[in-house]
This record gives C-alpha cells, sequence and structure tokens, in this order.
C-alpha cells in the first residue's frame, strides 16, 4: 500500500472579495458592429479559440487562444477577430475588485497566458454553467469559483495586486464632461470650458472627475487627443503637422513633444513600427 500525507501550510495573503454580475459566452459572427466602448465595472475576458486583437484607445494588442485580458472600469476597449479566425470568448463583469501592477497608480489591461489553458476554462464553464442553471447554492458556488479564478490570476502573474473597488456609477456631470471630451477634444477646452458646462466648481470637478477615471479632466484631455492621433498614425498617410492640428495641439513641435513623453517614441517612429507590424501579420 502507498501512502502519501500533505499537510496544509497557513499563508496569510489579503482578503478578496470579488462579486460576479454576469457572465456572456461569445462569438464573433460579423453581426454586430466592434466599437470602443466602456463598463463601469471590471471586465475578465477568457479566450476559448480563434485570434483576433485588442483594441484600446492607446493601445492594440494582439490575442489567441488561451489569453485572459483583464479591462478595469471606464477603460475605452473593443475585440476584433481575424477575418478566418472568429474569436469566441467568455466575459465576467465583477464588482469589488481591479488590479494593478506594484509600483503603478492605477488599474491597466492585464494579459495573462497561463500554463495550463484547461484548468482556467474549466473556471469559466462552471461559472457559466451554474449561472445558466441557476440551482440550489449555485450563487455560492460561483462566489467561490470567481475567487479561485482571482487567485490563479494573482498567482500566474506575481506583480499584479488586487485593489478593491466599488462601481458607483459616474455621475451625470462627470459624465457629460467625458462625452464632451470624447467629442470636442480637437477644439481649444480650458477648465473654464468645463466649468461653463457644467456650472460646477474647479476643485469638484476636477476631484470628481478623478475618481472615476483617474485622471483630471486635462490629463484625460491630452489623453484623448494622444490615442486620436495614433489612430490618424496608423490609418491615415496625413503628415505629422496636419495631426497635430486636426487632435487639438496648438504646434507639431507640442505634439511630438507629447507623443514622445507618453509613448516613448516620436510620431513618425510609432508610425513606421506600426507599418512594419502590419506587413509582419501579413506574411505570416
Amino acid at each position: 500500500m502507498s501512502h502519501r500525507h500533505y499537510s496544509i501550510k497557513e499563508n496569510e495573503i489579503p482578503e478578496i472579495h470579488p462579486r460576479l454580475l454576469s457572465i456572456t459566452l461569445s462569438r464573433d459572427e460579423k453581426d454586430w458592429p466592434s466599437v470602443l466602448h466602456t463598463h463601469p465595472f471590471t471586465e475578465i475576458f477568457f479566450v476559448i479559440s480563434g485570434e483576433g486583437r485588442f483594441v484600446f484607445r492607446q493601445e492594440i494588442r494582439t490575442i489567441q487562444a488561451g489569453d485572459l485580458i483583464i479591462v478595469p472600469p471606464y477603460l475605452d476597449h473593443t475585440e476584433q477577430s481575424l477575418p478566418d479566425r472568429p474569436l469566441e470568448y467568455y466575459v465576467l463583469g465583477i464588482d469589488g475588485v481591479a488590479f494593478q501592477k506594484e509600483g503603478t497608480a492605477s488599474s491597466a489591461q492585464i494579459f495573462c497566458n497561463f500554463t495550463d489553458q484547461h484548468l482556467i476554462e474549466e473556471l469559466f464553464e462552471q461559472i457559466y454553467h451554474e449561472v445558466k442553471c441557476s440551482g440550489y447554492g449555485s450563487e455560492l458556488i460561483c462566489r467561490h469559483f470567481l475567487e479561485i479564478l482571482v487567485l490563479r490570476i494573482l498567482r500566474t502573474s506575481r506583480e499584479l495586486m488586487p485593489v478593491p473597488i466599488s462601481t458607483a456609477k459616474m455621475t451625470k456631470e462627470c459624465a457629460r464632461i467625458k462625452e464632451y471630451l470624447d467629442a470636442h477634444y480637437a477644439e481649444h477646452i480650458t477648465l473654464d470650458t468645463l466649468t461653463d458646462l457644467t456650472h460646477m466648481n474647479k476643485y469638484y470637478l476636477a476631484h470628481s472627475f478623478a475618481r472615476y477615471t483617474g485622471l483630471s479632466p486635462i490629463q484625460y484631455l491630452n489623453r484623448r487627443r494622444l490615442e486620436a492621433a495614433c489612430q490618424l498614425l496608423c490609418d491615415t498617410d496625413l503628415s505629422v503637422s496636419d495631426i497635430a492640428g486636426s487632435t487639438g495641439f496648438s504646434s507639431q513641435s507640442y505634439f511630438t513633444q507629447a507623443f514622445r513623453k507618453f509613448y516613448g517614441i516620436t510620431p513618425v517612429k510609432y508610425r513606421q513600427t506600426h507599418e512594419a507590424e502590419q506587413v509582419r501579420s501579413h506574411t505570416r
């Protein structure tokens, strides 16, 4: 007779209290438009099959089966399939926790590729089954499966930290500011412009907006302008000077300076890098 005994070791880990809001199983069948959008809660994507890309305003990442993507609240994003490799994936909407890398002040999109894809996929399958069937104890079972999933994510990406959050809804005034900045970023906008728009005190406006987006209104405006510039650099042949003018920057030199400070490279280099990646993807 063989006998193997293992004792459980007590390790202190921070308490995590994620709450499941929803789970979706989706397959891209080209019957809905892929547009940038946000949610007031954390989303966890897990790709079952297919290939494509995850698009953020400031970044595009390729994705494939086995990838897990974490999207924090209020981050613009969308997913797109390769023409002949439609994506199939689970999406969890969760409250109570977000994730950030050590040393950073805010959450960011996280990509994990697990050694054992089957274990992770099975957790999503079990949660989906429990929500769909809604049997006795389903809510409690889902809660425990979600906690296991979060712990496995933290085990795989050791630099990640769970951050407690609550998905308090963005106020009507802050939502209006965000909508205005998204639509009018190419115009001359100051904090006074936004206070006139909402009739809010400057300090309260900036504090409230930062609470929901992680950025001040002016920081968000500059980020939005840079994101729009990236899109134009990738999708058009416009000159750097024309792109600077059409995205609200006062001069080409200021645009180049701001772009290099945020992305680490010049607009010209960014365009060249994107073109090179496009060539490589078409020659695979």
